[in-house]
Parts: C-alpha cells; structure tokens; sequence
C-alpha cells in the first residue's frame, strides 16, 4: 500500500482538486426510472400511502400518462399518450403537474412514433426526461419557470435515425453507468450513443421482435425479444455485441392480457450481488413459466410455473426484493385495440388477476403466496414498508370479460400477500387504470395515472 505525502509550504506543489464529474447520469433513486431502478425491480426505498390511504388531488392530463419521474426540484414530469381520431392515433406528449394540487402545469407534444417510444424513457441528473419521438432522436425534454409561467421544452437532441430502417421505431432506452444512452427499437435494432454522440448499433436475428423495455447492471443489459432473452454488453469504442442467448416458450399467439407475441416482462436483475440473477416470465400456451438464469452465464438457475391459481400470463416486469418475485397476473386485460400487435388466442378472456410471491435459491424456485388481488396497474414494492402499492378491481365476477365499476388503491404485504388497505379512488371506464405505472415520491405519496386521470394518493 502507497502512503501519500502533502508537501505545503510557500514553494509547495499544490494538487489538483478533482475534476467536476457534472450532473449525475440519472435523478432521484426511485423516481427516475419506470422500473424504479435501472435493475427493473419495480421498488422504491420510499413508503406509500399503506394504512390510512386518501385521494389527496386529481386532475385531467388529456391523455395516459404511462411512466411519472420526480426529480431533485419536486415536480412531477409525466410520459403521457393520448389518442385521437377514429383510427386511435397517438399523440404522446411531456407534461408538468403542480407537486401540490396535481394540476398540469404546462406540456410539449412529441412526435409521434412507436407506441413504447412514449412509454419508455428516464430522469436524468438534470431534471430533464430522456425519451425518443417519432423521428428517431433522443430528446432532453426540460422544464423552468418563467415570468410568463411554467415551460416544458426540449432542451437538446440526438439524431439516431440513420442506424434504424426505414419503418422501425424505438420502443426503449436507458442508461448505462459509463452515461452511454442504450436504445431498442421494434424490429431489433440495439444500440447505444456513446458521450461524444457516437452511436454503434447491431441487430438481432431477423424477424424477432422488441416490446419491452431495457433492464441494465454493471456489465450487462438485459434485452428481451418476442423470441429469446439476451445478455448484452459494449465494450468502450465497441458496438454491442452477445454475451449469451436463450431461446423460451412464445407459445403460438399473443395471449389476451399482453401486447405482444411472446413474453410481456421486462427482465429483472435481482438475487446474489443484487444482479446475479435475471428472471423472467414466458408465453407457454397452458401454463406460463418464470424463468431464472445467471446474468453472466446464461445458466439455468430454477424454472416453474409463473402462476397456479391465477390467471396464466402477464404482461407486468417482475418485482424484485433480494432473492424473491412478486408477479402479477394480466391475463384476460382488455388493452386498447391499437396498443396491441396482432390477434390474440383467444379472442377475449375473463380478467381473473392474482399475484404470486415465488422466492429463488441455489437449490431452485419456490412459491411463498397467491393471492386474488386483481391489479390493474403497474405496482411498486416499497422497502420502507414493505407493501406492494397499486389500483385494482374488485373480485373476478365468473363469465365477466373485463370488471368495471369502482377503482382502488390496493396495499399489499409482500411478507404475506394479505391485503392491507383498499380505498376506491375513481371509477371505471373513466379511471381504468390501464396498466398504467405508479411512482411513489419521497414524501410518501402515489401518483399513479389512469386512462383519464392523474391521481395524488397519500396518507
């Protein structure tokens, strides 16, 4: 070990202060990401509402807001989609909400592309949303207050479009800890813009499609198509390349309940080291299995069914907390016609919903509890309390297609799977929540949008 010696003195040689390394690469822990992390485990290190829950605001946003970040300042700044016309064209847009009242503030409309383009995106450590529009460029969309009110605006821009054909679009980005920007589009392009806005891409095998979002570690991203699961990484100077590949179960058609034709998760990074595993869940015909490798090897760690009493599909990224799963069940949700990709088999389905908590191991998978909570959103485990946060429908009503009727806000214990809290929060149609992402601030509150609302949920 070297010992370090300072000279001072009037001739001393005086050191060099470090470099100011800039903003950090994302915002706030827990509200910066869709996931909650860029591991994807959908957790928070913040509480929720839990016991004692109460709708403290609302308003209107004039579309879906799928994804909501908070950043260093407090405001709320939303990825939010609306459709308008006959056809059910998506508008998708950037929107403020006052932090106290919920009321948008102000927005900017980007340019439509792909659908997941304005889904999925993140909180970088300026405060700005990093996410793709319909021309295939990276915007920094910001915000500021001005004497003449609030601005959403966009801040800079990165053209990608000459490394994407003609017709594809991207569906995902987020960032590594080098601060490279990794991107995915639909029909299999995986890239990344380096710090000097290079950008090195490579291509899965033709006719293997993307409809999730990236999960990435130290060393790895994870990419998912409707095909296989692959381990990618880029060395610096270097375009992506494979680091394993496997093939899973698509079963023969898009089930009711996911968007695509394949598996409907986000993969998750969770076990040894916090990455040591990658879990997901995969479109078998019967019954859908998770399944969990090593992230570095590929290795089959444990497969089982993802669901037993539950209904068999999901389009929902597994939650992680250490070396356990909690998977809702979507199968049977009614998406908007122009959401999905293709015909499902079959047609329709009930909405049965249920979750399962399944703990993994060396030895293999185990399933702890199921439950019959019928979530209807993307939900959030919070360490800080240890309950599971999201809206829902009341019990599956035999031979119904979709619940309508009363929204709530459900807390669940991920200890045990028992419901600890219900509040109605709205109603559906008009609050159906859509699948929608819930992100829980710092201070303890849930804001989670719905198909026409945004709601503020605290205690």
């Amino acid at each position: 070990m070297a010992a370090a010696v300072l000279i001072t003195g009037a001739g001393a040689a005086q050191a060099n202060p470090p470099a100011d390394p800039g903003p950090p690469i994302l915002g706030p822990a827990g509200t910066s990401l869709m996931h909650g992390d860029s591991a994807s485990t959908d957790s928070t290190p913040h509480p929720g509402p839990g016991r004692g829950a109460r709708l403290l605001a609302s308003s209107v946003p004039g579309g879906a807001c799928a994804a909501t970040f908070i950043g260093s300042d407090g405001m709320p700044v939303s990825l939010c989609t609306g459709f308008v016309g006959a056809g059910g064209v998506a508008v998708p847009s950037v929107v403020l909400f006052d932090p106290r009242t919920a009321a948008p503030l102000a927005r900017t409309e980007l340019r439509k592309g792909g659908l997941l383009g304005g889904v999925y995106g993140y909180l970088d450590g300026n405060n700005r949303v990093v996410v793709a529009d319909g021309s295939n460029s990276i915007l920094f969309v910001a915000h500021r207050h001005t004497t003449s009110g609030w601005q959403v605006y966009v801040d800079g821009r990165i053209d990608v479009s000459r490394h994407i054909p003609s017709g594809d679009a991207i569906t995902g980005l987020a960032p590594d800890a080098a601060g490279r920007i990794w991107f995915a589009t639909t029909h299999g392009v995986v890239g990344l813009v380096e710090g000097d806005r290079t950008v090195r891409t490579t291509h899965v095998p033709a006719g293997e499609d993307l409809g999730n979002g990236l999960s990435v570690h130290p060393g790895g991203v994870s990419v998912i198509t409707t095909h296989a699961l692959y381990e990618m990484w880029a060395d610096p100077g270097a375009a992506p390349r494979t680091v394993w590949r496997q093939a899973y179960d698509r079963g023969s058609a898009r089930k009711p309940g996911q968007l695509t034709w394949g598996s409907g998760t986000t993969p998750t990074y969770f076990g040894p080291g916090g990455d040591g595993w990658v879990a997901i869940v995969d479109n078998a015909d019967a019954r859908p299995s998770l399944i969990v490798r090593e992230s570095d090897t590929g290795r089959l760690v444990c497969r089982m069914p993802a669901f037993a009493t539950s209904g068999q599909g999901t389009e929902n990224s597994p939650i992680a907390w250490g070396n356990s799963l909690v998977i809702p069940s979507t199968y049977g949700y009614q998406y908007p016609p122009m959401a999905v990709s293709g015909p499902s088999v079959p047609a329709d389905a009930g909405f049965v919903g249920g979750s399962t908590r399944i703990d993994v191991s060396a030895q293999g998978c185990r399933r702890v509890w199921e439950n019959g909570d019928r979530l209807a959103s993307l939900p959030k485990l919070s360490r800080a309390d240890g309950l599971i946060h999201g809206l829902g429908y009341g019990p599956y009503v035999a031979g119904s297609v979709q619940q309508l009727g009363p929204v709530d806000y459900i807390a669940t214990d991920f200890a045990t799977g028992a419901r600890v809290e219900t509040l109605q929060v709205g109603s559906a149609p008009v609050d159906e929540p859509l699948e929608l992402t819930g992100t829980i601030a710092a201070d303890g509150t849930l804001w989670q949008a719905t198909v026409g609302r945004m709601l503020k949920i605290g205690s």
